[in-house]
């Protein structure tokens, strides 16, 4: 089958496009369209056929009901046992917009459409197209999402493209769509009205409508038995090819937390996406960092979701790690979805930044121009098994200055990059629980005692790697003994490292 794919312009609609899309429809066939959530894939809601063909186009479990669009509140009670009085304010409020009402359907709907249950989920859409498109098409639209059963859903014709071409008639293609999660469930058939799935209508904004509104708490697993009462309960939905955590906490700890996992399923060879919000996106240095939205717009968040796990699957990452959200307003939805799609693998940041000591190494001479950087740039190149953050400090810096030439010339020789060094003076502001401060020799060591009293973790280099003696300033000196100074530090370094790494492997053993 070949997939026809028309734009459309949803301020000014083709209607001969739009009567070409409802004519599949009425005849038993499919056709994607944008909704203010995302793209769903259109059948005659009425046509049990029609129905298998939208489960087998998605792969999609024949006991996950179908959501049946309506572009008129007047098309509602044709299809449904009875509408209850407290209806007429919800709609009021809410449609068209992204809210799904579980009824009591009326001998109307097939099963097919309703997965087999006596209930039918109902939503009047806001978007344009997709409500010319119910009425071309006879009213009545089931519209699960456009994708494969499973993938991230689609918020584009081209996410639609991609799973469905070749297996569905058209595609009407409007552009991104607004909202970016799918619709909240509100059941109708319980007292009080129960949410099934958050989406961007929230439990709060019902609430003022409608006074009390119940949540469900537990929310069918993967191995129940049950039959799913709406879409998305029982099935794992949204997930990209990888596998995907979240790592919960304050944003901060989970940023370490990320960045720390990151760093050592790149160390053995793995590809690593990270989900990132604006506030936090410069602040990873490894792996493929996306930036899903804003935490101060959450709005922005919804939106990306889809588009940023669709992107990872074409990067063909090996693993994903996503901040958590949090679970107010819209963020419940977002979390919704992200625990949907990394199976509800949730790692606690505290939990993973507690098996790193150190974080930030220092290491301080007194004009930060030869030896320090030669060590810091040392240990840049060791192969650590976590991630720190390695810098060059001095006590007396007057100003910013180059590399001692020597050094730079000495550091070229064993193939390590300066480019751009400057010398910055040691601060109050460097010192913290996870910093390691290492002096290059015990004068230095004393003098940051005596200036930061009991601030941080400070010895000597010689000292914190058992060595015999301590590193010499070498200046004004011949180039012999320059290179014996990078020697020792080298060796120093490389013990650090294996002592690094060693406790960071005592800690991960105890914590596993």
């Amino acid at each position: 089958m070949e997939t026809i794919i028309k734009k459309i312009d949803r301020n000014q609609i083709d209607q001969v496009i739009m009567e070409e899309a409802g004519s599949i429809l009425k005849n038993g066939g499919l056709v994607a369209f944008p909704t203010e959530t995302v793209y769903g894939l259109g059948a005659n809601a009425l046509d049990e056929e029609a129905a298998k063909k939208t489960y087998a186009a998605k792969g999609r479990p024949s006991d996950n009901p179908l959501i049946v669009h309506i572009a008129r509140l007047e098309d509602l009670g044709a299809i449904v046992e009875s509408v209850p009085l407290i209806v007429d304010e919800i709609a009021a409020h809410f449609w068209p917009g992204p809210l799904t009402m579980i009824f009591n359907k009326n001998e109307k709907v097939p099963l097919g459409t309703t997965g087999g249950l006596e209930t039918v989920a109902v939503r009047m859409p806001d978007d344009e197209i997709a409500r010319e498109l119910i009425l071309a098409g006879g009213g009545y639209v089931s519209a699960p999402s456009a994708n494969t059963s499973g993938r991230p859903s689609p918020t584009t014709a081209q996410h639609v493209a991609e799973d469905l071409s070749g297996k569905i008639e058209m595609i009407l293609d409007g552009g991104s769509v607004d909202i970016g999660v799918e619709s909240t469930i509100l059941d109708m058939t319980v007292t009080p009205p129960m949410i099934l799935r958050p989406g961007a209508i929230t439990k709060e904004m019902l609430s003022e409508v409608i006074g009390e509104v119940a949540v469900d708490e537990t929310l069918i697993s993967e191995n129940s038995t049950k039959a799913p009462k709406a879409p998305g309960m029982k099935y794992r939905h949204y997930a990209p090819k990888a596998e995907m955590i979240i790592v919960d906490g304050e944003p901060e700890e989970a940023v370490r937390a990320i960045k720390q996992i990151a760093y050592e399923q790149v160390r053995l060879g793995y590809k690593v996406g990270i989900i990132a919000s604006n506030e936090s996106v410069d602040q990873y240095t490894t792996g493929v960092v996306k930036c899903i939205g804003s935490r101060v717009n959450e709005k922005t968040v919804a939106r990306n979701l889809y588009k940023v796990l669709r992107e990872f699957d074409e990067e063909e990452v090996d693993y994903i790690y996503s901040e958590a959200f949090p679970e107010a307003g819209i963020g419940t939805a977002i979390m919704n979805r992200l625990g949907k799609a990394a199976g509800h693998h949730v790692l606690q940041a505290s939990e993973i930044t507690k098996l790193q000591d150190y974080r930030r190494i220092v290491f301080v001479s007194n004009s930060a121009n030869c030896r320090a950087p030669i060590a810091a740039a040392i240990l840049k190149k060791q192969p650590l098994f976590q991630e720190y953050e390695v810098c060059a400090r001095g006590l007396v810096v007057l100003f910013p200055e180059p590399l001692n030439p020597r050094a730079e010339e000495l550091l070229a020789r064993h193939h390590i990059e300066t480019e751009g060094y400057e010398t910055v003076a040691l601060s109050e502001e460097e010192f913290g629980e996870d910093t390691l401060v290492l002096a290059m020799q015990d004068s230095i060591k004393q003098k940051i005692q005596n200036d930061y009293p009991g601030k941080g973790q400070v010895y000597t280099l010689c000292e914190f790697v058992n060595g015999s003696k301590e590193i010499p300033s070498v200046y004004g000196q011949t180039q012999e003994q320059y290179e014996q100074m990078y020697e020792l530090i080298q060796g120093y370094v490389k013990k650090l490292a294996n002592k690094l790494n060693e406790e960071a492997k005592n800690k991960c053993q105890m914590y596993t």
